[in-house]
């Protein structure tokens, strides 16, 4: 990550489209509307704690584990939107 701006874009864009397919979901499939409504706390819970994370934060060590956080919370949020398809 170059910087703690662009860290904070990709995490609040990563969880604007988890969201974003999350409605789509409930709009396609409203009988599983549960699942995607659990995804979306958990993608905003996930934003609150990066977030706080990253205001705490103190050197380059710091955001490097914070991205990498951030990046594996990412295919994990992949695979749980793959599995709503199932």
């Amino acid at each position: 990550m170059a910087n703690k701006r662009i860290l904070k874009r990709n995490i609040n864009e990563m969880v604007f489209d988890v969201v974003e397919e999350c409605f789509f979901f409930e709009m396609t499939a409203p009988d599983k509307a549960g699942r995607s409504a659990k995804l979306i706390d958990e993608a905003a819970d996930f934003q609150d704690q990066m977030l706080s994370k990253m205001n705490q934060a103190k050197g380059k060590a710091a955001f490097r584990a914070i991205a990498q956080e951030v990046e594996a919370k990412a295919i994990y949020f992949v695979d749980s939107l793959n599995a709503l398809n199932k």
